[in-house]
């Protein structure tokens, strides 16, 4: 079998695997031939890192619930919370592969463009803040596309500011980002041009301080970008797939809140869910 062959992996058990993966149709069997492939749709989901729709980090995010599952339980029985950083490493890796795809196709080509002004100063050469950045993929992506600008990527998290240093260095923009730990209520610096936040405010344990530090951080006529999941304010309401993924994500992994100061128990709804530095 040629993926035995390519992965030095045992090709009986790769068969069963495979056979597992094409009944779940991930990939596809061809009776006639006895091959196993993938359609231009599956490699868009599972095999095309830069695809808008790629969602193998999906996957990393469940192997962290699952090896994280008695932390959560002694979180359930203390109600205190599980810190961001006492997760399992696969949280981390999958948080940034979930995101990215959806970074990559929206970020440049339609967010920072409906933001008024903004682009313009980012051409020209802007002082940008990416708070709760994570592993950096938004913070390398603005980089990449405003060489002239100059931007701060900040995370409480040690491990995931060491991954986006690495991963600005491949990426061949250090030059021009500054990684630092730092938390979203007293990151460094003054006057940026823009300040943001990709899908970790409602993960903090106190929204309310980071809000009113990206405030003070902002020059007079800058611009914080804020990227959130849409959910509506009643249960109810919220009952649907959606609902499903959120609720289930929060209950069993997103609520670091409940582990910082000023953290506290609070249903998922727009700005509230739980675990700081979400963002890619």
């Amino acid at each position: 079998m040629e993926l035995a062959d390519a992965t030095g992996l045992n090709e009986r058990l790769l068969r069963e695997w495979l056979a597992a993966q094409a009944a779940a149709e991930y990939v596809t069997y061809d009776a006639a031939t006895g091959r196993f492939f993938l359609s231009p749709e599956q490699v868009m989901v599972f095999a095309d890192e830069e695809s808008p729709v790629f969602m193998a980090g999906g996957f990393l995010l469940l192997a962290a619930v699952y090896k994280d599952e008695p932390k959560i339980a002694k979180a359930f029985q203390s109600g205190l919370g599980l810190g961001w950083h006492e997760h399992d490493v696969c949280l981390f890796r999958g948080t940034e592969r979930f995101f990215r795809p959806g970074y990559n196709a929206n970020l440049v080509s339609n967010w920072i463009p409906a933001l008024e002004g903004v682009e313009a100063k980012l051409k020209a050469g802007a002082k940008v803040a990416d708070v709760g950045c994570g592993h950096g993929a938004s913070t390398i992506l603005m980089a990449q596309a405003y060489p002239n600008s100059h931007f701060a990527g900040f995370d409480y998290h040690p491990p995931s500011i060491d991954r986006a240093r690495e991963a600005a260095a491949a990426a061949g923009v250090s030059d021009r980002i500054d990684f630092q730990v730092a938390s979203a209520q007293n990151y460094p610096g003054d006057s940026y041009d823009l300040v943001c936040i990709f899908d970790a405010l409602h993960d903090m344990g106190d929204p309310v301080g980071a809000a009113a530090h990206i405030r003070r951080s902002l020059a007079p006529d800058g611009t914080w970008l804020l990227v959130e999941p849409f959910a509506h304010d009643n249960l109810a309401d919220n009952l649907n797939p959606v609902g499903r993924m959120m609720y289930s994500a929060s209950t069993m992994g997103l609520h670091a809140g409940l582990a910082e100061p000023g953290g506290g128990p609070g249903p998922w709804r727009p700005g509230w869910r739980s675990a700081p530095s979400a963002g890619g």
